[in-house]
């Protein structure tokens, strides 16, 4: 199985195969609302506008680091909206750890699957950047930008 085996359900109900974003990097990162690094929604979403034409960003939120996502997937939908302009893909509330994780992290953190991660999210705001090619390039702590060095030199190398 590889990453583009996996579909995700939106907020909004839509239905996303990541095979359609074949040849596209992948940033993908577990979301809450009521976490210190939420304000990274406003940088996730910049670095989506930006980087459009060759990376797509998609946001997974889970309650699963201290209860910081109580909402409702249609709270949450309106929460990113409202708050931060959210436009690129959000997935439904599941788990990104643990033995009940969604089949997408249960992927990204299997090096048996992936060919090099083991690694689960400790925190809200875990990045994965996944190659054009569908290969995982790196696993990335809550505290790494969109914007920060790690990812640019990878998605626009100069």
């Amino acid at each position: 199985m590889t990453i583009y085996d996996h579909t995700i359900t939106t907020l909004g109900g839509d239905t996303l195969s990541l095979a359609d974003y074949r040849g596209k990097y992948l940033l993908l990162v577990n979301v809450a609302s009521e976490c210190g690094y939420t304000p990274q929604y406003e940088d996730l979403q910049a670095f989506y506008t930006q980087y459009a034409d060759r990376v797509v960003v998609s946001g997974f939120p889970s309650n699963q680091c201290d209860g910081q996502e109580p909402g409702t997937d249609a709270q949450i939908a309106q929460f990113c909206e409202r708050k931060y302009g959210v436009t690129f893909p959000v997935a439904t509330k599941a788990d990104v750890k643990g033995a009940h994780k969604q089949s997408l992290y249960a992927w990204l953190t299997d090096a048996a699957q992936n060919g090099s991660n083991d690694t689960e999210p400790a925190w809200n705001f875990h990045k994965y950047l996944v190659s054009p090619e569908g290969q995982l390039l790196k696993s990335l702590p809550s505290n790494v930008n969109p914007f920060d060095e790690e990812i640019l030199n990878v998605v626009d190398p100069a």
